[in-house]
């Protein structure tokens, strides 16, 4: 996994997603790569639950395109394993069993715990300030309730990691297996849990800047163990045109 390291540029976690060439992905700003990066989004910063109905007419009105453009994002969504199509249904935000969970988080603790090996011996000076000055935005996020704000960028916490070692296709990866972790939450983070993740990002900083591996390694796999032990089940209505209205 070694690369040369360039500056770093913060990426946002669902930015990092969609600006990849997948095949069958639409061109960067058509209407169904808008529909697509909405939704995305919306479930990202868990504002779209599992199991909700995507209606191809309401979100054809939101975005006032066809229903054959909304279809085509629908199977977009559905590639990434974010939508499920059913036939005679329609489409709904994918409900990831028990099984995929443990196997997200898993694949997650082996890519992160090798990021974290390779960072912590040979991250600098300047890149511990970069992550001091990111947990400030979590900090302020946090304190300020701010439900979506606090969710994306205590995800970033962990691409960031990955954008410092300069490997695109990690950060990639890593992207889709965040979006897919918020898929997997069912739910808003608590005031008390994302408080938690914060202290425990800044402990792995603390751990990066004294370059102790050994530290560093377990508190991301602990910490990464929290997120998933804290995972609840909390169903609720969502109105499509609040949260996806551009």
């Amino acid at each position: 996994m070694s690369r040369a390291r360039t500056p770093l540029q913060i990426v946002p976690l669902t930015s990092a997603a969609k600006n990849h060439d997948t095949p069958g992905a639409a061109p960067a700003g058509s209407a169904t790569q808008r529909i697509v990066d909405a939704i995305t989004t919306a479930i990202a910063e868990r504002r779209l639950m599992p199991g909700t109905k995507l209606s191809e007419q309401k979100i054809g009105d939101i975005f006032k395109v066809s229903r054959t453009v909304v279809r085509q994002a629908f199977n977009q969504l559905s590639r990434d394993r974010l939508v499920v199509l059913e036939p005679a249904r329609g489409a709904f935000v994918a409900t990831p069993t028990a099984e995929e969970a443990n196997d997200v988080f898993e694949v997650r603790a082996i890519l992160e715990t090798a990021v974290t090996k390779q960072l912590c011996a040979t991250i600098t000076d300047a890149q511990v300030r970069q992550l001091r000055e990111h947990l400030e935005l979590e900090r302020a996020a946090v304190n300020n309730a701010e439900v979506p704000g606090r969710t994306r960028l205590l995800g970033d916490f962990h691409l960031v990691l990955a954008q410092m070692l300069g490997n695109q296709v990690l950060v990639q990866m890593l992207s889709e297996l965040l979006t897919r972790s918020s898929l997997i939450a069912l739910m808003r983070q608590s005031s008390q849990s994302a408080e938690e993740s914060l202290d425990e990002h800044v402990a792995i900083v603390d751990a990066f800047e004294k370059r102790d591996v050994k530290t560093a390694v377990r508190l991301v796999s602990k910490h990464l163990a929290n997120v998933q032990h804290n995972l609840h089940l909390d169903p609720q209505r969502v109105d499509l045109a609040d949260i996806l209205h551009p």
